[in-house]
């Protein structure tokens, strides 16, 4: 994707064309858990958390296709026709969602200007979709744009609210919409439906546990330590991108027959474990793997917490030991998040404590490409390249890794508050993670070998 978005231009949309829908599903009612998880990131975050992104379209695509699949999402799926009330009494000041059962939403068509690239286009398009604020109560959480060169439509941005779903359902979504005319009827469990299953006795039996394990995670967390102010923008984005994590975490998974998460997720519990206290890791949880969430299209993955004491142990022991303190992580993620933070609003403790990690991949996740790297290939490797690309003053998380695939290598995309964790602390913990992950698949190959 290319790195300018053509600031000069201006993106004024040539028509717009009307799109009527409707679908199944309205009413008005809480906000589900994984609902209430994400409006407090876009409350803390001050952001509605755009997500998305443009593609080029089939070659003979009409605007009546994008706005027949358009008009087909809107009545497949009940969160694109969501919005919210602040107008609604008794829900103790969080927003309720409203589904509408029909209405109107706009398809935008923008025609590349004569000597531009149109790809370059077409992401400031995007961009323009990301930037624009959004009015929660009266906009659908949707923006399509479909962008034509010389009349042909040639790519396509969608853009929507993080409320409407995660980047699991978001994949679902495309699926789904690439392959339309062979669906079947909707599947999963929509947010009012959720709603109605968590104030239900299994619902509520599973709230209650849930906060037992929460209970106990955040009484292990450390004191609140002092901001430590630093001059420029507060918060920092950065990429570290590495081919030697990449093998070193193919090899170490193959030797010990164990999930590639696991791994990274002891290297990171190795380098942040120290001063006598436990490794503090936030999981995004997927939560999909709970009846009736597999395959809907909507907003249900939501942060465990997972504490880990893995200081002083050998690495299988620590893999060990990750590997507990992950899968209880992941067993009550599924929690109500207003619960959570009534109980941490009486703890003397860093609520923020810790590294939040979103483990995005999608071709290395569960098993790597290829075979196993040996000891050669994993020495080979070229050490990870780090870059910081964004500072601003609207909040991230304190800390915060996502991890992506790229072709032989891993993208980790770091997020601090340079208040609390300064950018040299953060890139540190970055090559100490690919330090320990290499040094331990070699380590691992070497009593492999016969």
């Amino acid at each position: 994707m290319p790195d300018t978005i053509l600031p000069a231009l201006e993106l004024v949309a040539t028509t717009r064309i009307p799109v009527r829908f409707d679908g199944e599903g309205a009413g008005i009612g809480p906000l589900s858990w994984g609902q209430r998880s994400i409006w407090q990131d876009m409350v803390r975050q001050r952001s509605w958390l755009p997500i998305g992104g443009w593609a080029a379209v089939p070659d003979g695509t009409t605007l009546e296709d994008v706005a027949a699949d358009l008009r087909w999402a809107m009545r497949r799926y009940p969160t694109f026709r969501t919005r919210l009330r602040f107008d609604v009494d008794g829900f103790d000041g969080v927003p309720a969602q409203s589904v509408a059962a029909s209405g109107t939403i706009w398809l935008d068509v923008f025609d590349v200007p004569p000597g531009a690239d149109p790809a370059s286009f077409t992401a400031a398009v995007d961009a323009h979709y990301r930037a624009e604020p959004y009015d929660f109560a009266s906009q659908w959480p949707v923006r399509m744009g479909v962008v034509r060169v010389d009349g042909v439509p040639a790519y396509l941005s969608t853009v929507t609210c993080h409320l409407v779903t995660d980047g699991v359902g978001g994949l679902l979504m495309l699926r789904e919409v690439a392959a339309r005319h062979e669906c079947g009827p909707t599947l999963g469990m929509q947010p009012l439906e959720q709603v109605r299953w968590q104030a239900s006795p299994d619902g509520q039996k599973q709230r209650e546990k849930a906060l037992r394990h929460w209970d106990k995670m955040l009484r292990q967390l450390p004191p609140v330590a002092p901001l430590v102010p630093a001059g420029g923008p507060r918060y920092h984005r950065g990429e570290f991108t590495s081919a030697a994590l990449y093998t070193a975490t193919h090899a170490t998974s193959v030797v010990f027959d164990i999930d590639t998460s696991q791994v990274l997720m002891t290297c990171l519990a190795l380098a942040l474990a120290g001063e006598g206290r436990p490794a503090i890791i936030r999981p995004m949880v997927d939560n999909r793997f709970r009846r009736g969430l597999g395959d809907v299209v909507a907003m249900v993955a939501q942060h465990g917490i997972c504490v880990a004491d893995v200081a002083g142990l050998s690495f299988e022991d620590a893999m060990r030991k990750t590997g507990i303190a992950a899968m209880l992580a992941y067993k009550w993620a599924y929690h109500d998040p207003e619960t959570v933070s009534s109980l941490s609003a009486t703890l003397d403790v860093d609520l923020e404590a810790g590294i939040w990690l979103n483990d995005r991949r999608t071709i290395s996740r569960q098993m790597f490409p290829g075979s196993r790297p040996d000891a050669d290939q994993v020495r080979a490797a070229g050490p990870g390249e780090f870059r910081w690309t964004v500072a601003q003053d609207d909040p991230y998380d304190p800390l915060n890794v996502d991890v992506d695939d790229e072709p032989g290598r891993f993208r980790l995309t770091w997020f601090t508050d340079t208040w609390r964790t300064p950018p040299a602390r953060v890139e540190a913990l970055a090559r100490e993670v690919e330090a320990l992950a290499v040094h331990h698949a070699l380590e691992a190959l070497e009593r492999q070998t016969p």
